[in-house]
């Protein structure tokens, strides 16, 4: 199974981007999908997560507001839509599904259960 991370790039603050995750030769169906985010010399730091069967969402407190977590058409597909960017969202953005993660463990990294290869966002002041 191979994930992959897109859409990242180069913009300027106050600019958004879409990122994309796809998942080959697997659903997302049944799975809670997360997006975190590494920048230099820094932990990996949570983003947004999505329950797939529910919808439900949660955001890190950093992009609450700014950054949407969706689901896409097509069941291996998860979007992530990043508005009003800032340079401090600069980073590495990963995505990884977890089969078994209760709510209050959406945040931790560790609970997920495979990462793929990030697409890095740039945000210029």
């Amino acid at each position: 199974v191979q994930l992959q991370a897109s859409g990242g790039g180069l913009v300027q603050t106050g600019d958004s981007l879409r990122l994309s995750c796809a998942a080959s030769e697997r659903t997302f169906s049944g799975y809670v999908i997360g997006w975190f985010r590494q920048a230099p010399g820094k932990e990996r730091e949570f983003v947004a997560a999505i329950k797939w069967s529910s919808r439900h969402t949660r955001y890190g407190d950093s992009v609450k507001g700014r950054f949407t977590i969706s689901r896409g058409n097509a069941e291996n597909q998860v979007y992530l839509l990043m508005n009003s960017l800032k340079p401090e969202d600069t980073a590495v953005y990963y995505c990884a599904p977890g089969r078994r993660i209760i709510t209050s463990s959406q945040t931790m990294a560790d609970q997920y259960d495979y990462w793929g290869q990030g697409t890095e966002v740039t945000v210029s002041s």
